[in-house]
């Protein structure tokens, strides 16, 4: 009878473990379950956060692309309506002037976006690659022009001679000059181009031309030729800029240049001798006979046009002769 009961509690004990055993364990599933649920969910949630971004980005993308591309046509028709004005501006004239149309800022607005048009007069700064000319030669009128302005502007006489080395095409140095040799010894080393310069900023890696020296002069020179196969590129005096016309010449002196500046905007020249309608300068229009012009060619476009947030600019050099068709000398687009 003993025996009985004892076996009967040891039954109900293993029956209360078992029970206990059993909670605990379905306790501990559902811990489990809730908590792969929880990662479940956070992954789901991650990878639809990626899917929607993803989607923002390609549809960003591709609106980006598409203003970019209305942006790059809007720039390009610029250039072409400033061509256009150019052309017609100059017809039945002998001269440029900058109270022509062409000379103001142009703006046109549409549905699409809008677009700036801007041009400059190339003819009126002095061609860098009339330094040297086709014998090898020093050209005497561009070099003292150049001297001249580098003494208003702050850079040395030595970087014309550097540069004269730097653009013509033998590697013997001229006095104060530079060849391939002193700039082989740089680093990085490089060297001398022996030829034309293709851009402004080509001039920074001339000896003795700085960086800042580069932004200083850029508005008053230029690289391309207004009238090719001519010695040297003649600059218009109705366009030419003050620093410019004091380089002329040393008896232009800022007051003259000044002068020349008020009587061009109450009446262009129509040839260079009229330059003797300035007190003081009746010799001027005998000496810069070949050297100077009433009449461009030469011009800059900067055509820029925005769509939304998006901005592209064409900035073409073209050369223009009547109602002829265009030559365009250089293009870039940024």
């Amino acid at each position: 009878m003993r025996q009985r009961r004892h076996t009967t509690r040891m039954l109900r004990r293993q029956r209360r473990a078992n029970a206990d055993e059993a909670l605990r364990w379905n306790r501990s599933t559902k811990g489990f379950a809730l908590v792969l649920t929880l990662v479940m969910t956070t992954l789901m949630v991650v990878v639809v956060s990626e899917l929607i971004h993803q989607v923002y980005v390609d549809v960003s993308m591709s609106r980006g692309f598409r203003d970019g591309q209305q942006a790059s046509l809007l720039a390009e028709s610029g250039v072409t309506g400033g061509i256009k004005l150019l052309q017609f501006s100059s017809q039945n004239k002998d001269y440029t002037a900058l109270n022509d149309s062409w000379a103001l800022p142009n703006r046109l607005d549409d549905e699409t976006g809008t677009v700036e048009v801007n041009i400059l007069d190339e003819t009126g700064r002095i061609n860098l690659n009339n330094l040297v000319q086709p014998n090898g030669e020093l050209e005497p009128f561009v070099v003292a022009t150049l001297k001249r302005l580098g003494g208003k502007l702050n850079i040395p006489e030595e970087a014309w001679n550097s540069l004269a080395d730097w653009i013509d095409k033998d590697d013997l140095p001229r006095s104060n000059g530079v060849e391939t040799s002193y700039y082989r010894s740089l680093k990085p080393s490089y060297v001398s181009h022996d030829g034309r310069l293709l851009t402004i900023s080509e001039l920074s890696l001339v000896r003795g031309i700085t960086a800042d020296m580069v932004a200083t002069i850029q508005p008053f020179v230029t690289i391309h030729d207004s009238q090719p196969g001519a010695p040297i590129s003649q600059i218009n005096i109705n366009t030419a800029p003050k620093e410019v016309l004091m380089a002329l010449d040393d008896r232009i002196d800022s007051r003259m240049a000044e002068r020349i500046m008020e009587e061009r905007k109450l009446q262009p020249f129509k040839n260079p001798g009229e330059l003797s309608r300035i007190s003081g300068a009746d010799a001027l229009s005998q000496k810069l006979v070949g050297k100077v012009s009433v009449k461009s060619n030469l011009f800059r476009i900067i055509s820029v046009a925005r769509v939304k947030e998006t901005a592209r600019t064409v900035e073409a050099v073209v050369r223009i002769s009547g109602m002829a068709m265009p030559e365009t000398v250089s293009w870039q687009e940024y």
